[in-house]
């Protein structure tokens, strides 16, 4: 699959990338060489978990080259008035009749607890580029599907633009 991200994404994602490679590598490392000084490996429940812990950074080492690979690079410039990344969108579905605010963004930074869709998602494919009063048609299968209505759109603000470079 093909991740969509910005240019924030890929900085923090290269960050991590160093810091593991950098720090926590080494930490690890000498972890496993100082458990492995206690003996009897076989019954060393210390080198088990310093060699998993090793193992998972690297695991992680990898997953995040693997996306930075396959990542699709975007920007966030939009037409006036259409919906875009980093833009907090209220829609309202037409069905059952309630609003929600929604702040759009890519998955990476995806957290539903924190009201932030993908644009990868049913929701946020179908509102996504489109501007205020448009009708979308959101499908969730083949089979599931509902209305709503953008609402409103609220620009990325200039502190949220300096908390997402940090991001």
């Amino acid at each position: 699959m093909h991740d969509r991200m910005t240019a924030g994404d890929v900085k923090k994602i290269q960050d991590e990338i160093e810091h593991r490679k950098l720090v926590v590598r080494k930490e690890a490392l000498e972890d496993v060489k100082e458990a492995r000084a206690h003996g009897d490996l076989s019954e060393n429940f210390e080198y088990k978990a310093a060699k998993q812990y090793k193992n998972k950074n690297e695991s992680r080492i990898r997953y995040l080259e693997r996306l930075l690979r396959t990542a699709i690079l975007i920007t966030e410039e939009a037409a006036e008035g259409e919906v875009d990344i980093n833009n907090m969108v209220t829609v309202f579905f037409l069905e059952d009749g309630f609003e929600e605010t929604y702040k759009l963004v890519t998955t990476v930074r995806s957290n539903s607890v924190k009201a932030r869709i993908s644009i990868e998602s049913p929701l946020g494919k179908a509102i996504y580029k489109h501007k205020v009063g448009d009708k979308v048609l959101v499908k969730r299968s083949d089979t599931i599907s509902y209305l709503v209505e953008i609402k409103k759109i609220e620009p990325t603000t200039e502190e949220e633009k300096d908390e997402i470079s940090k991001y």
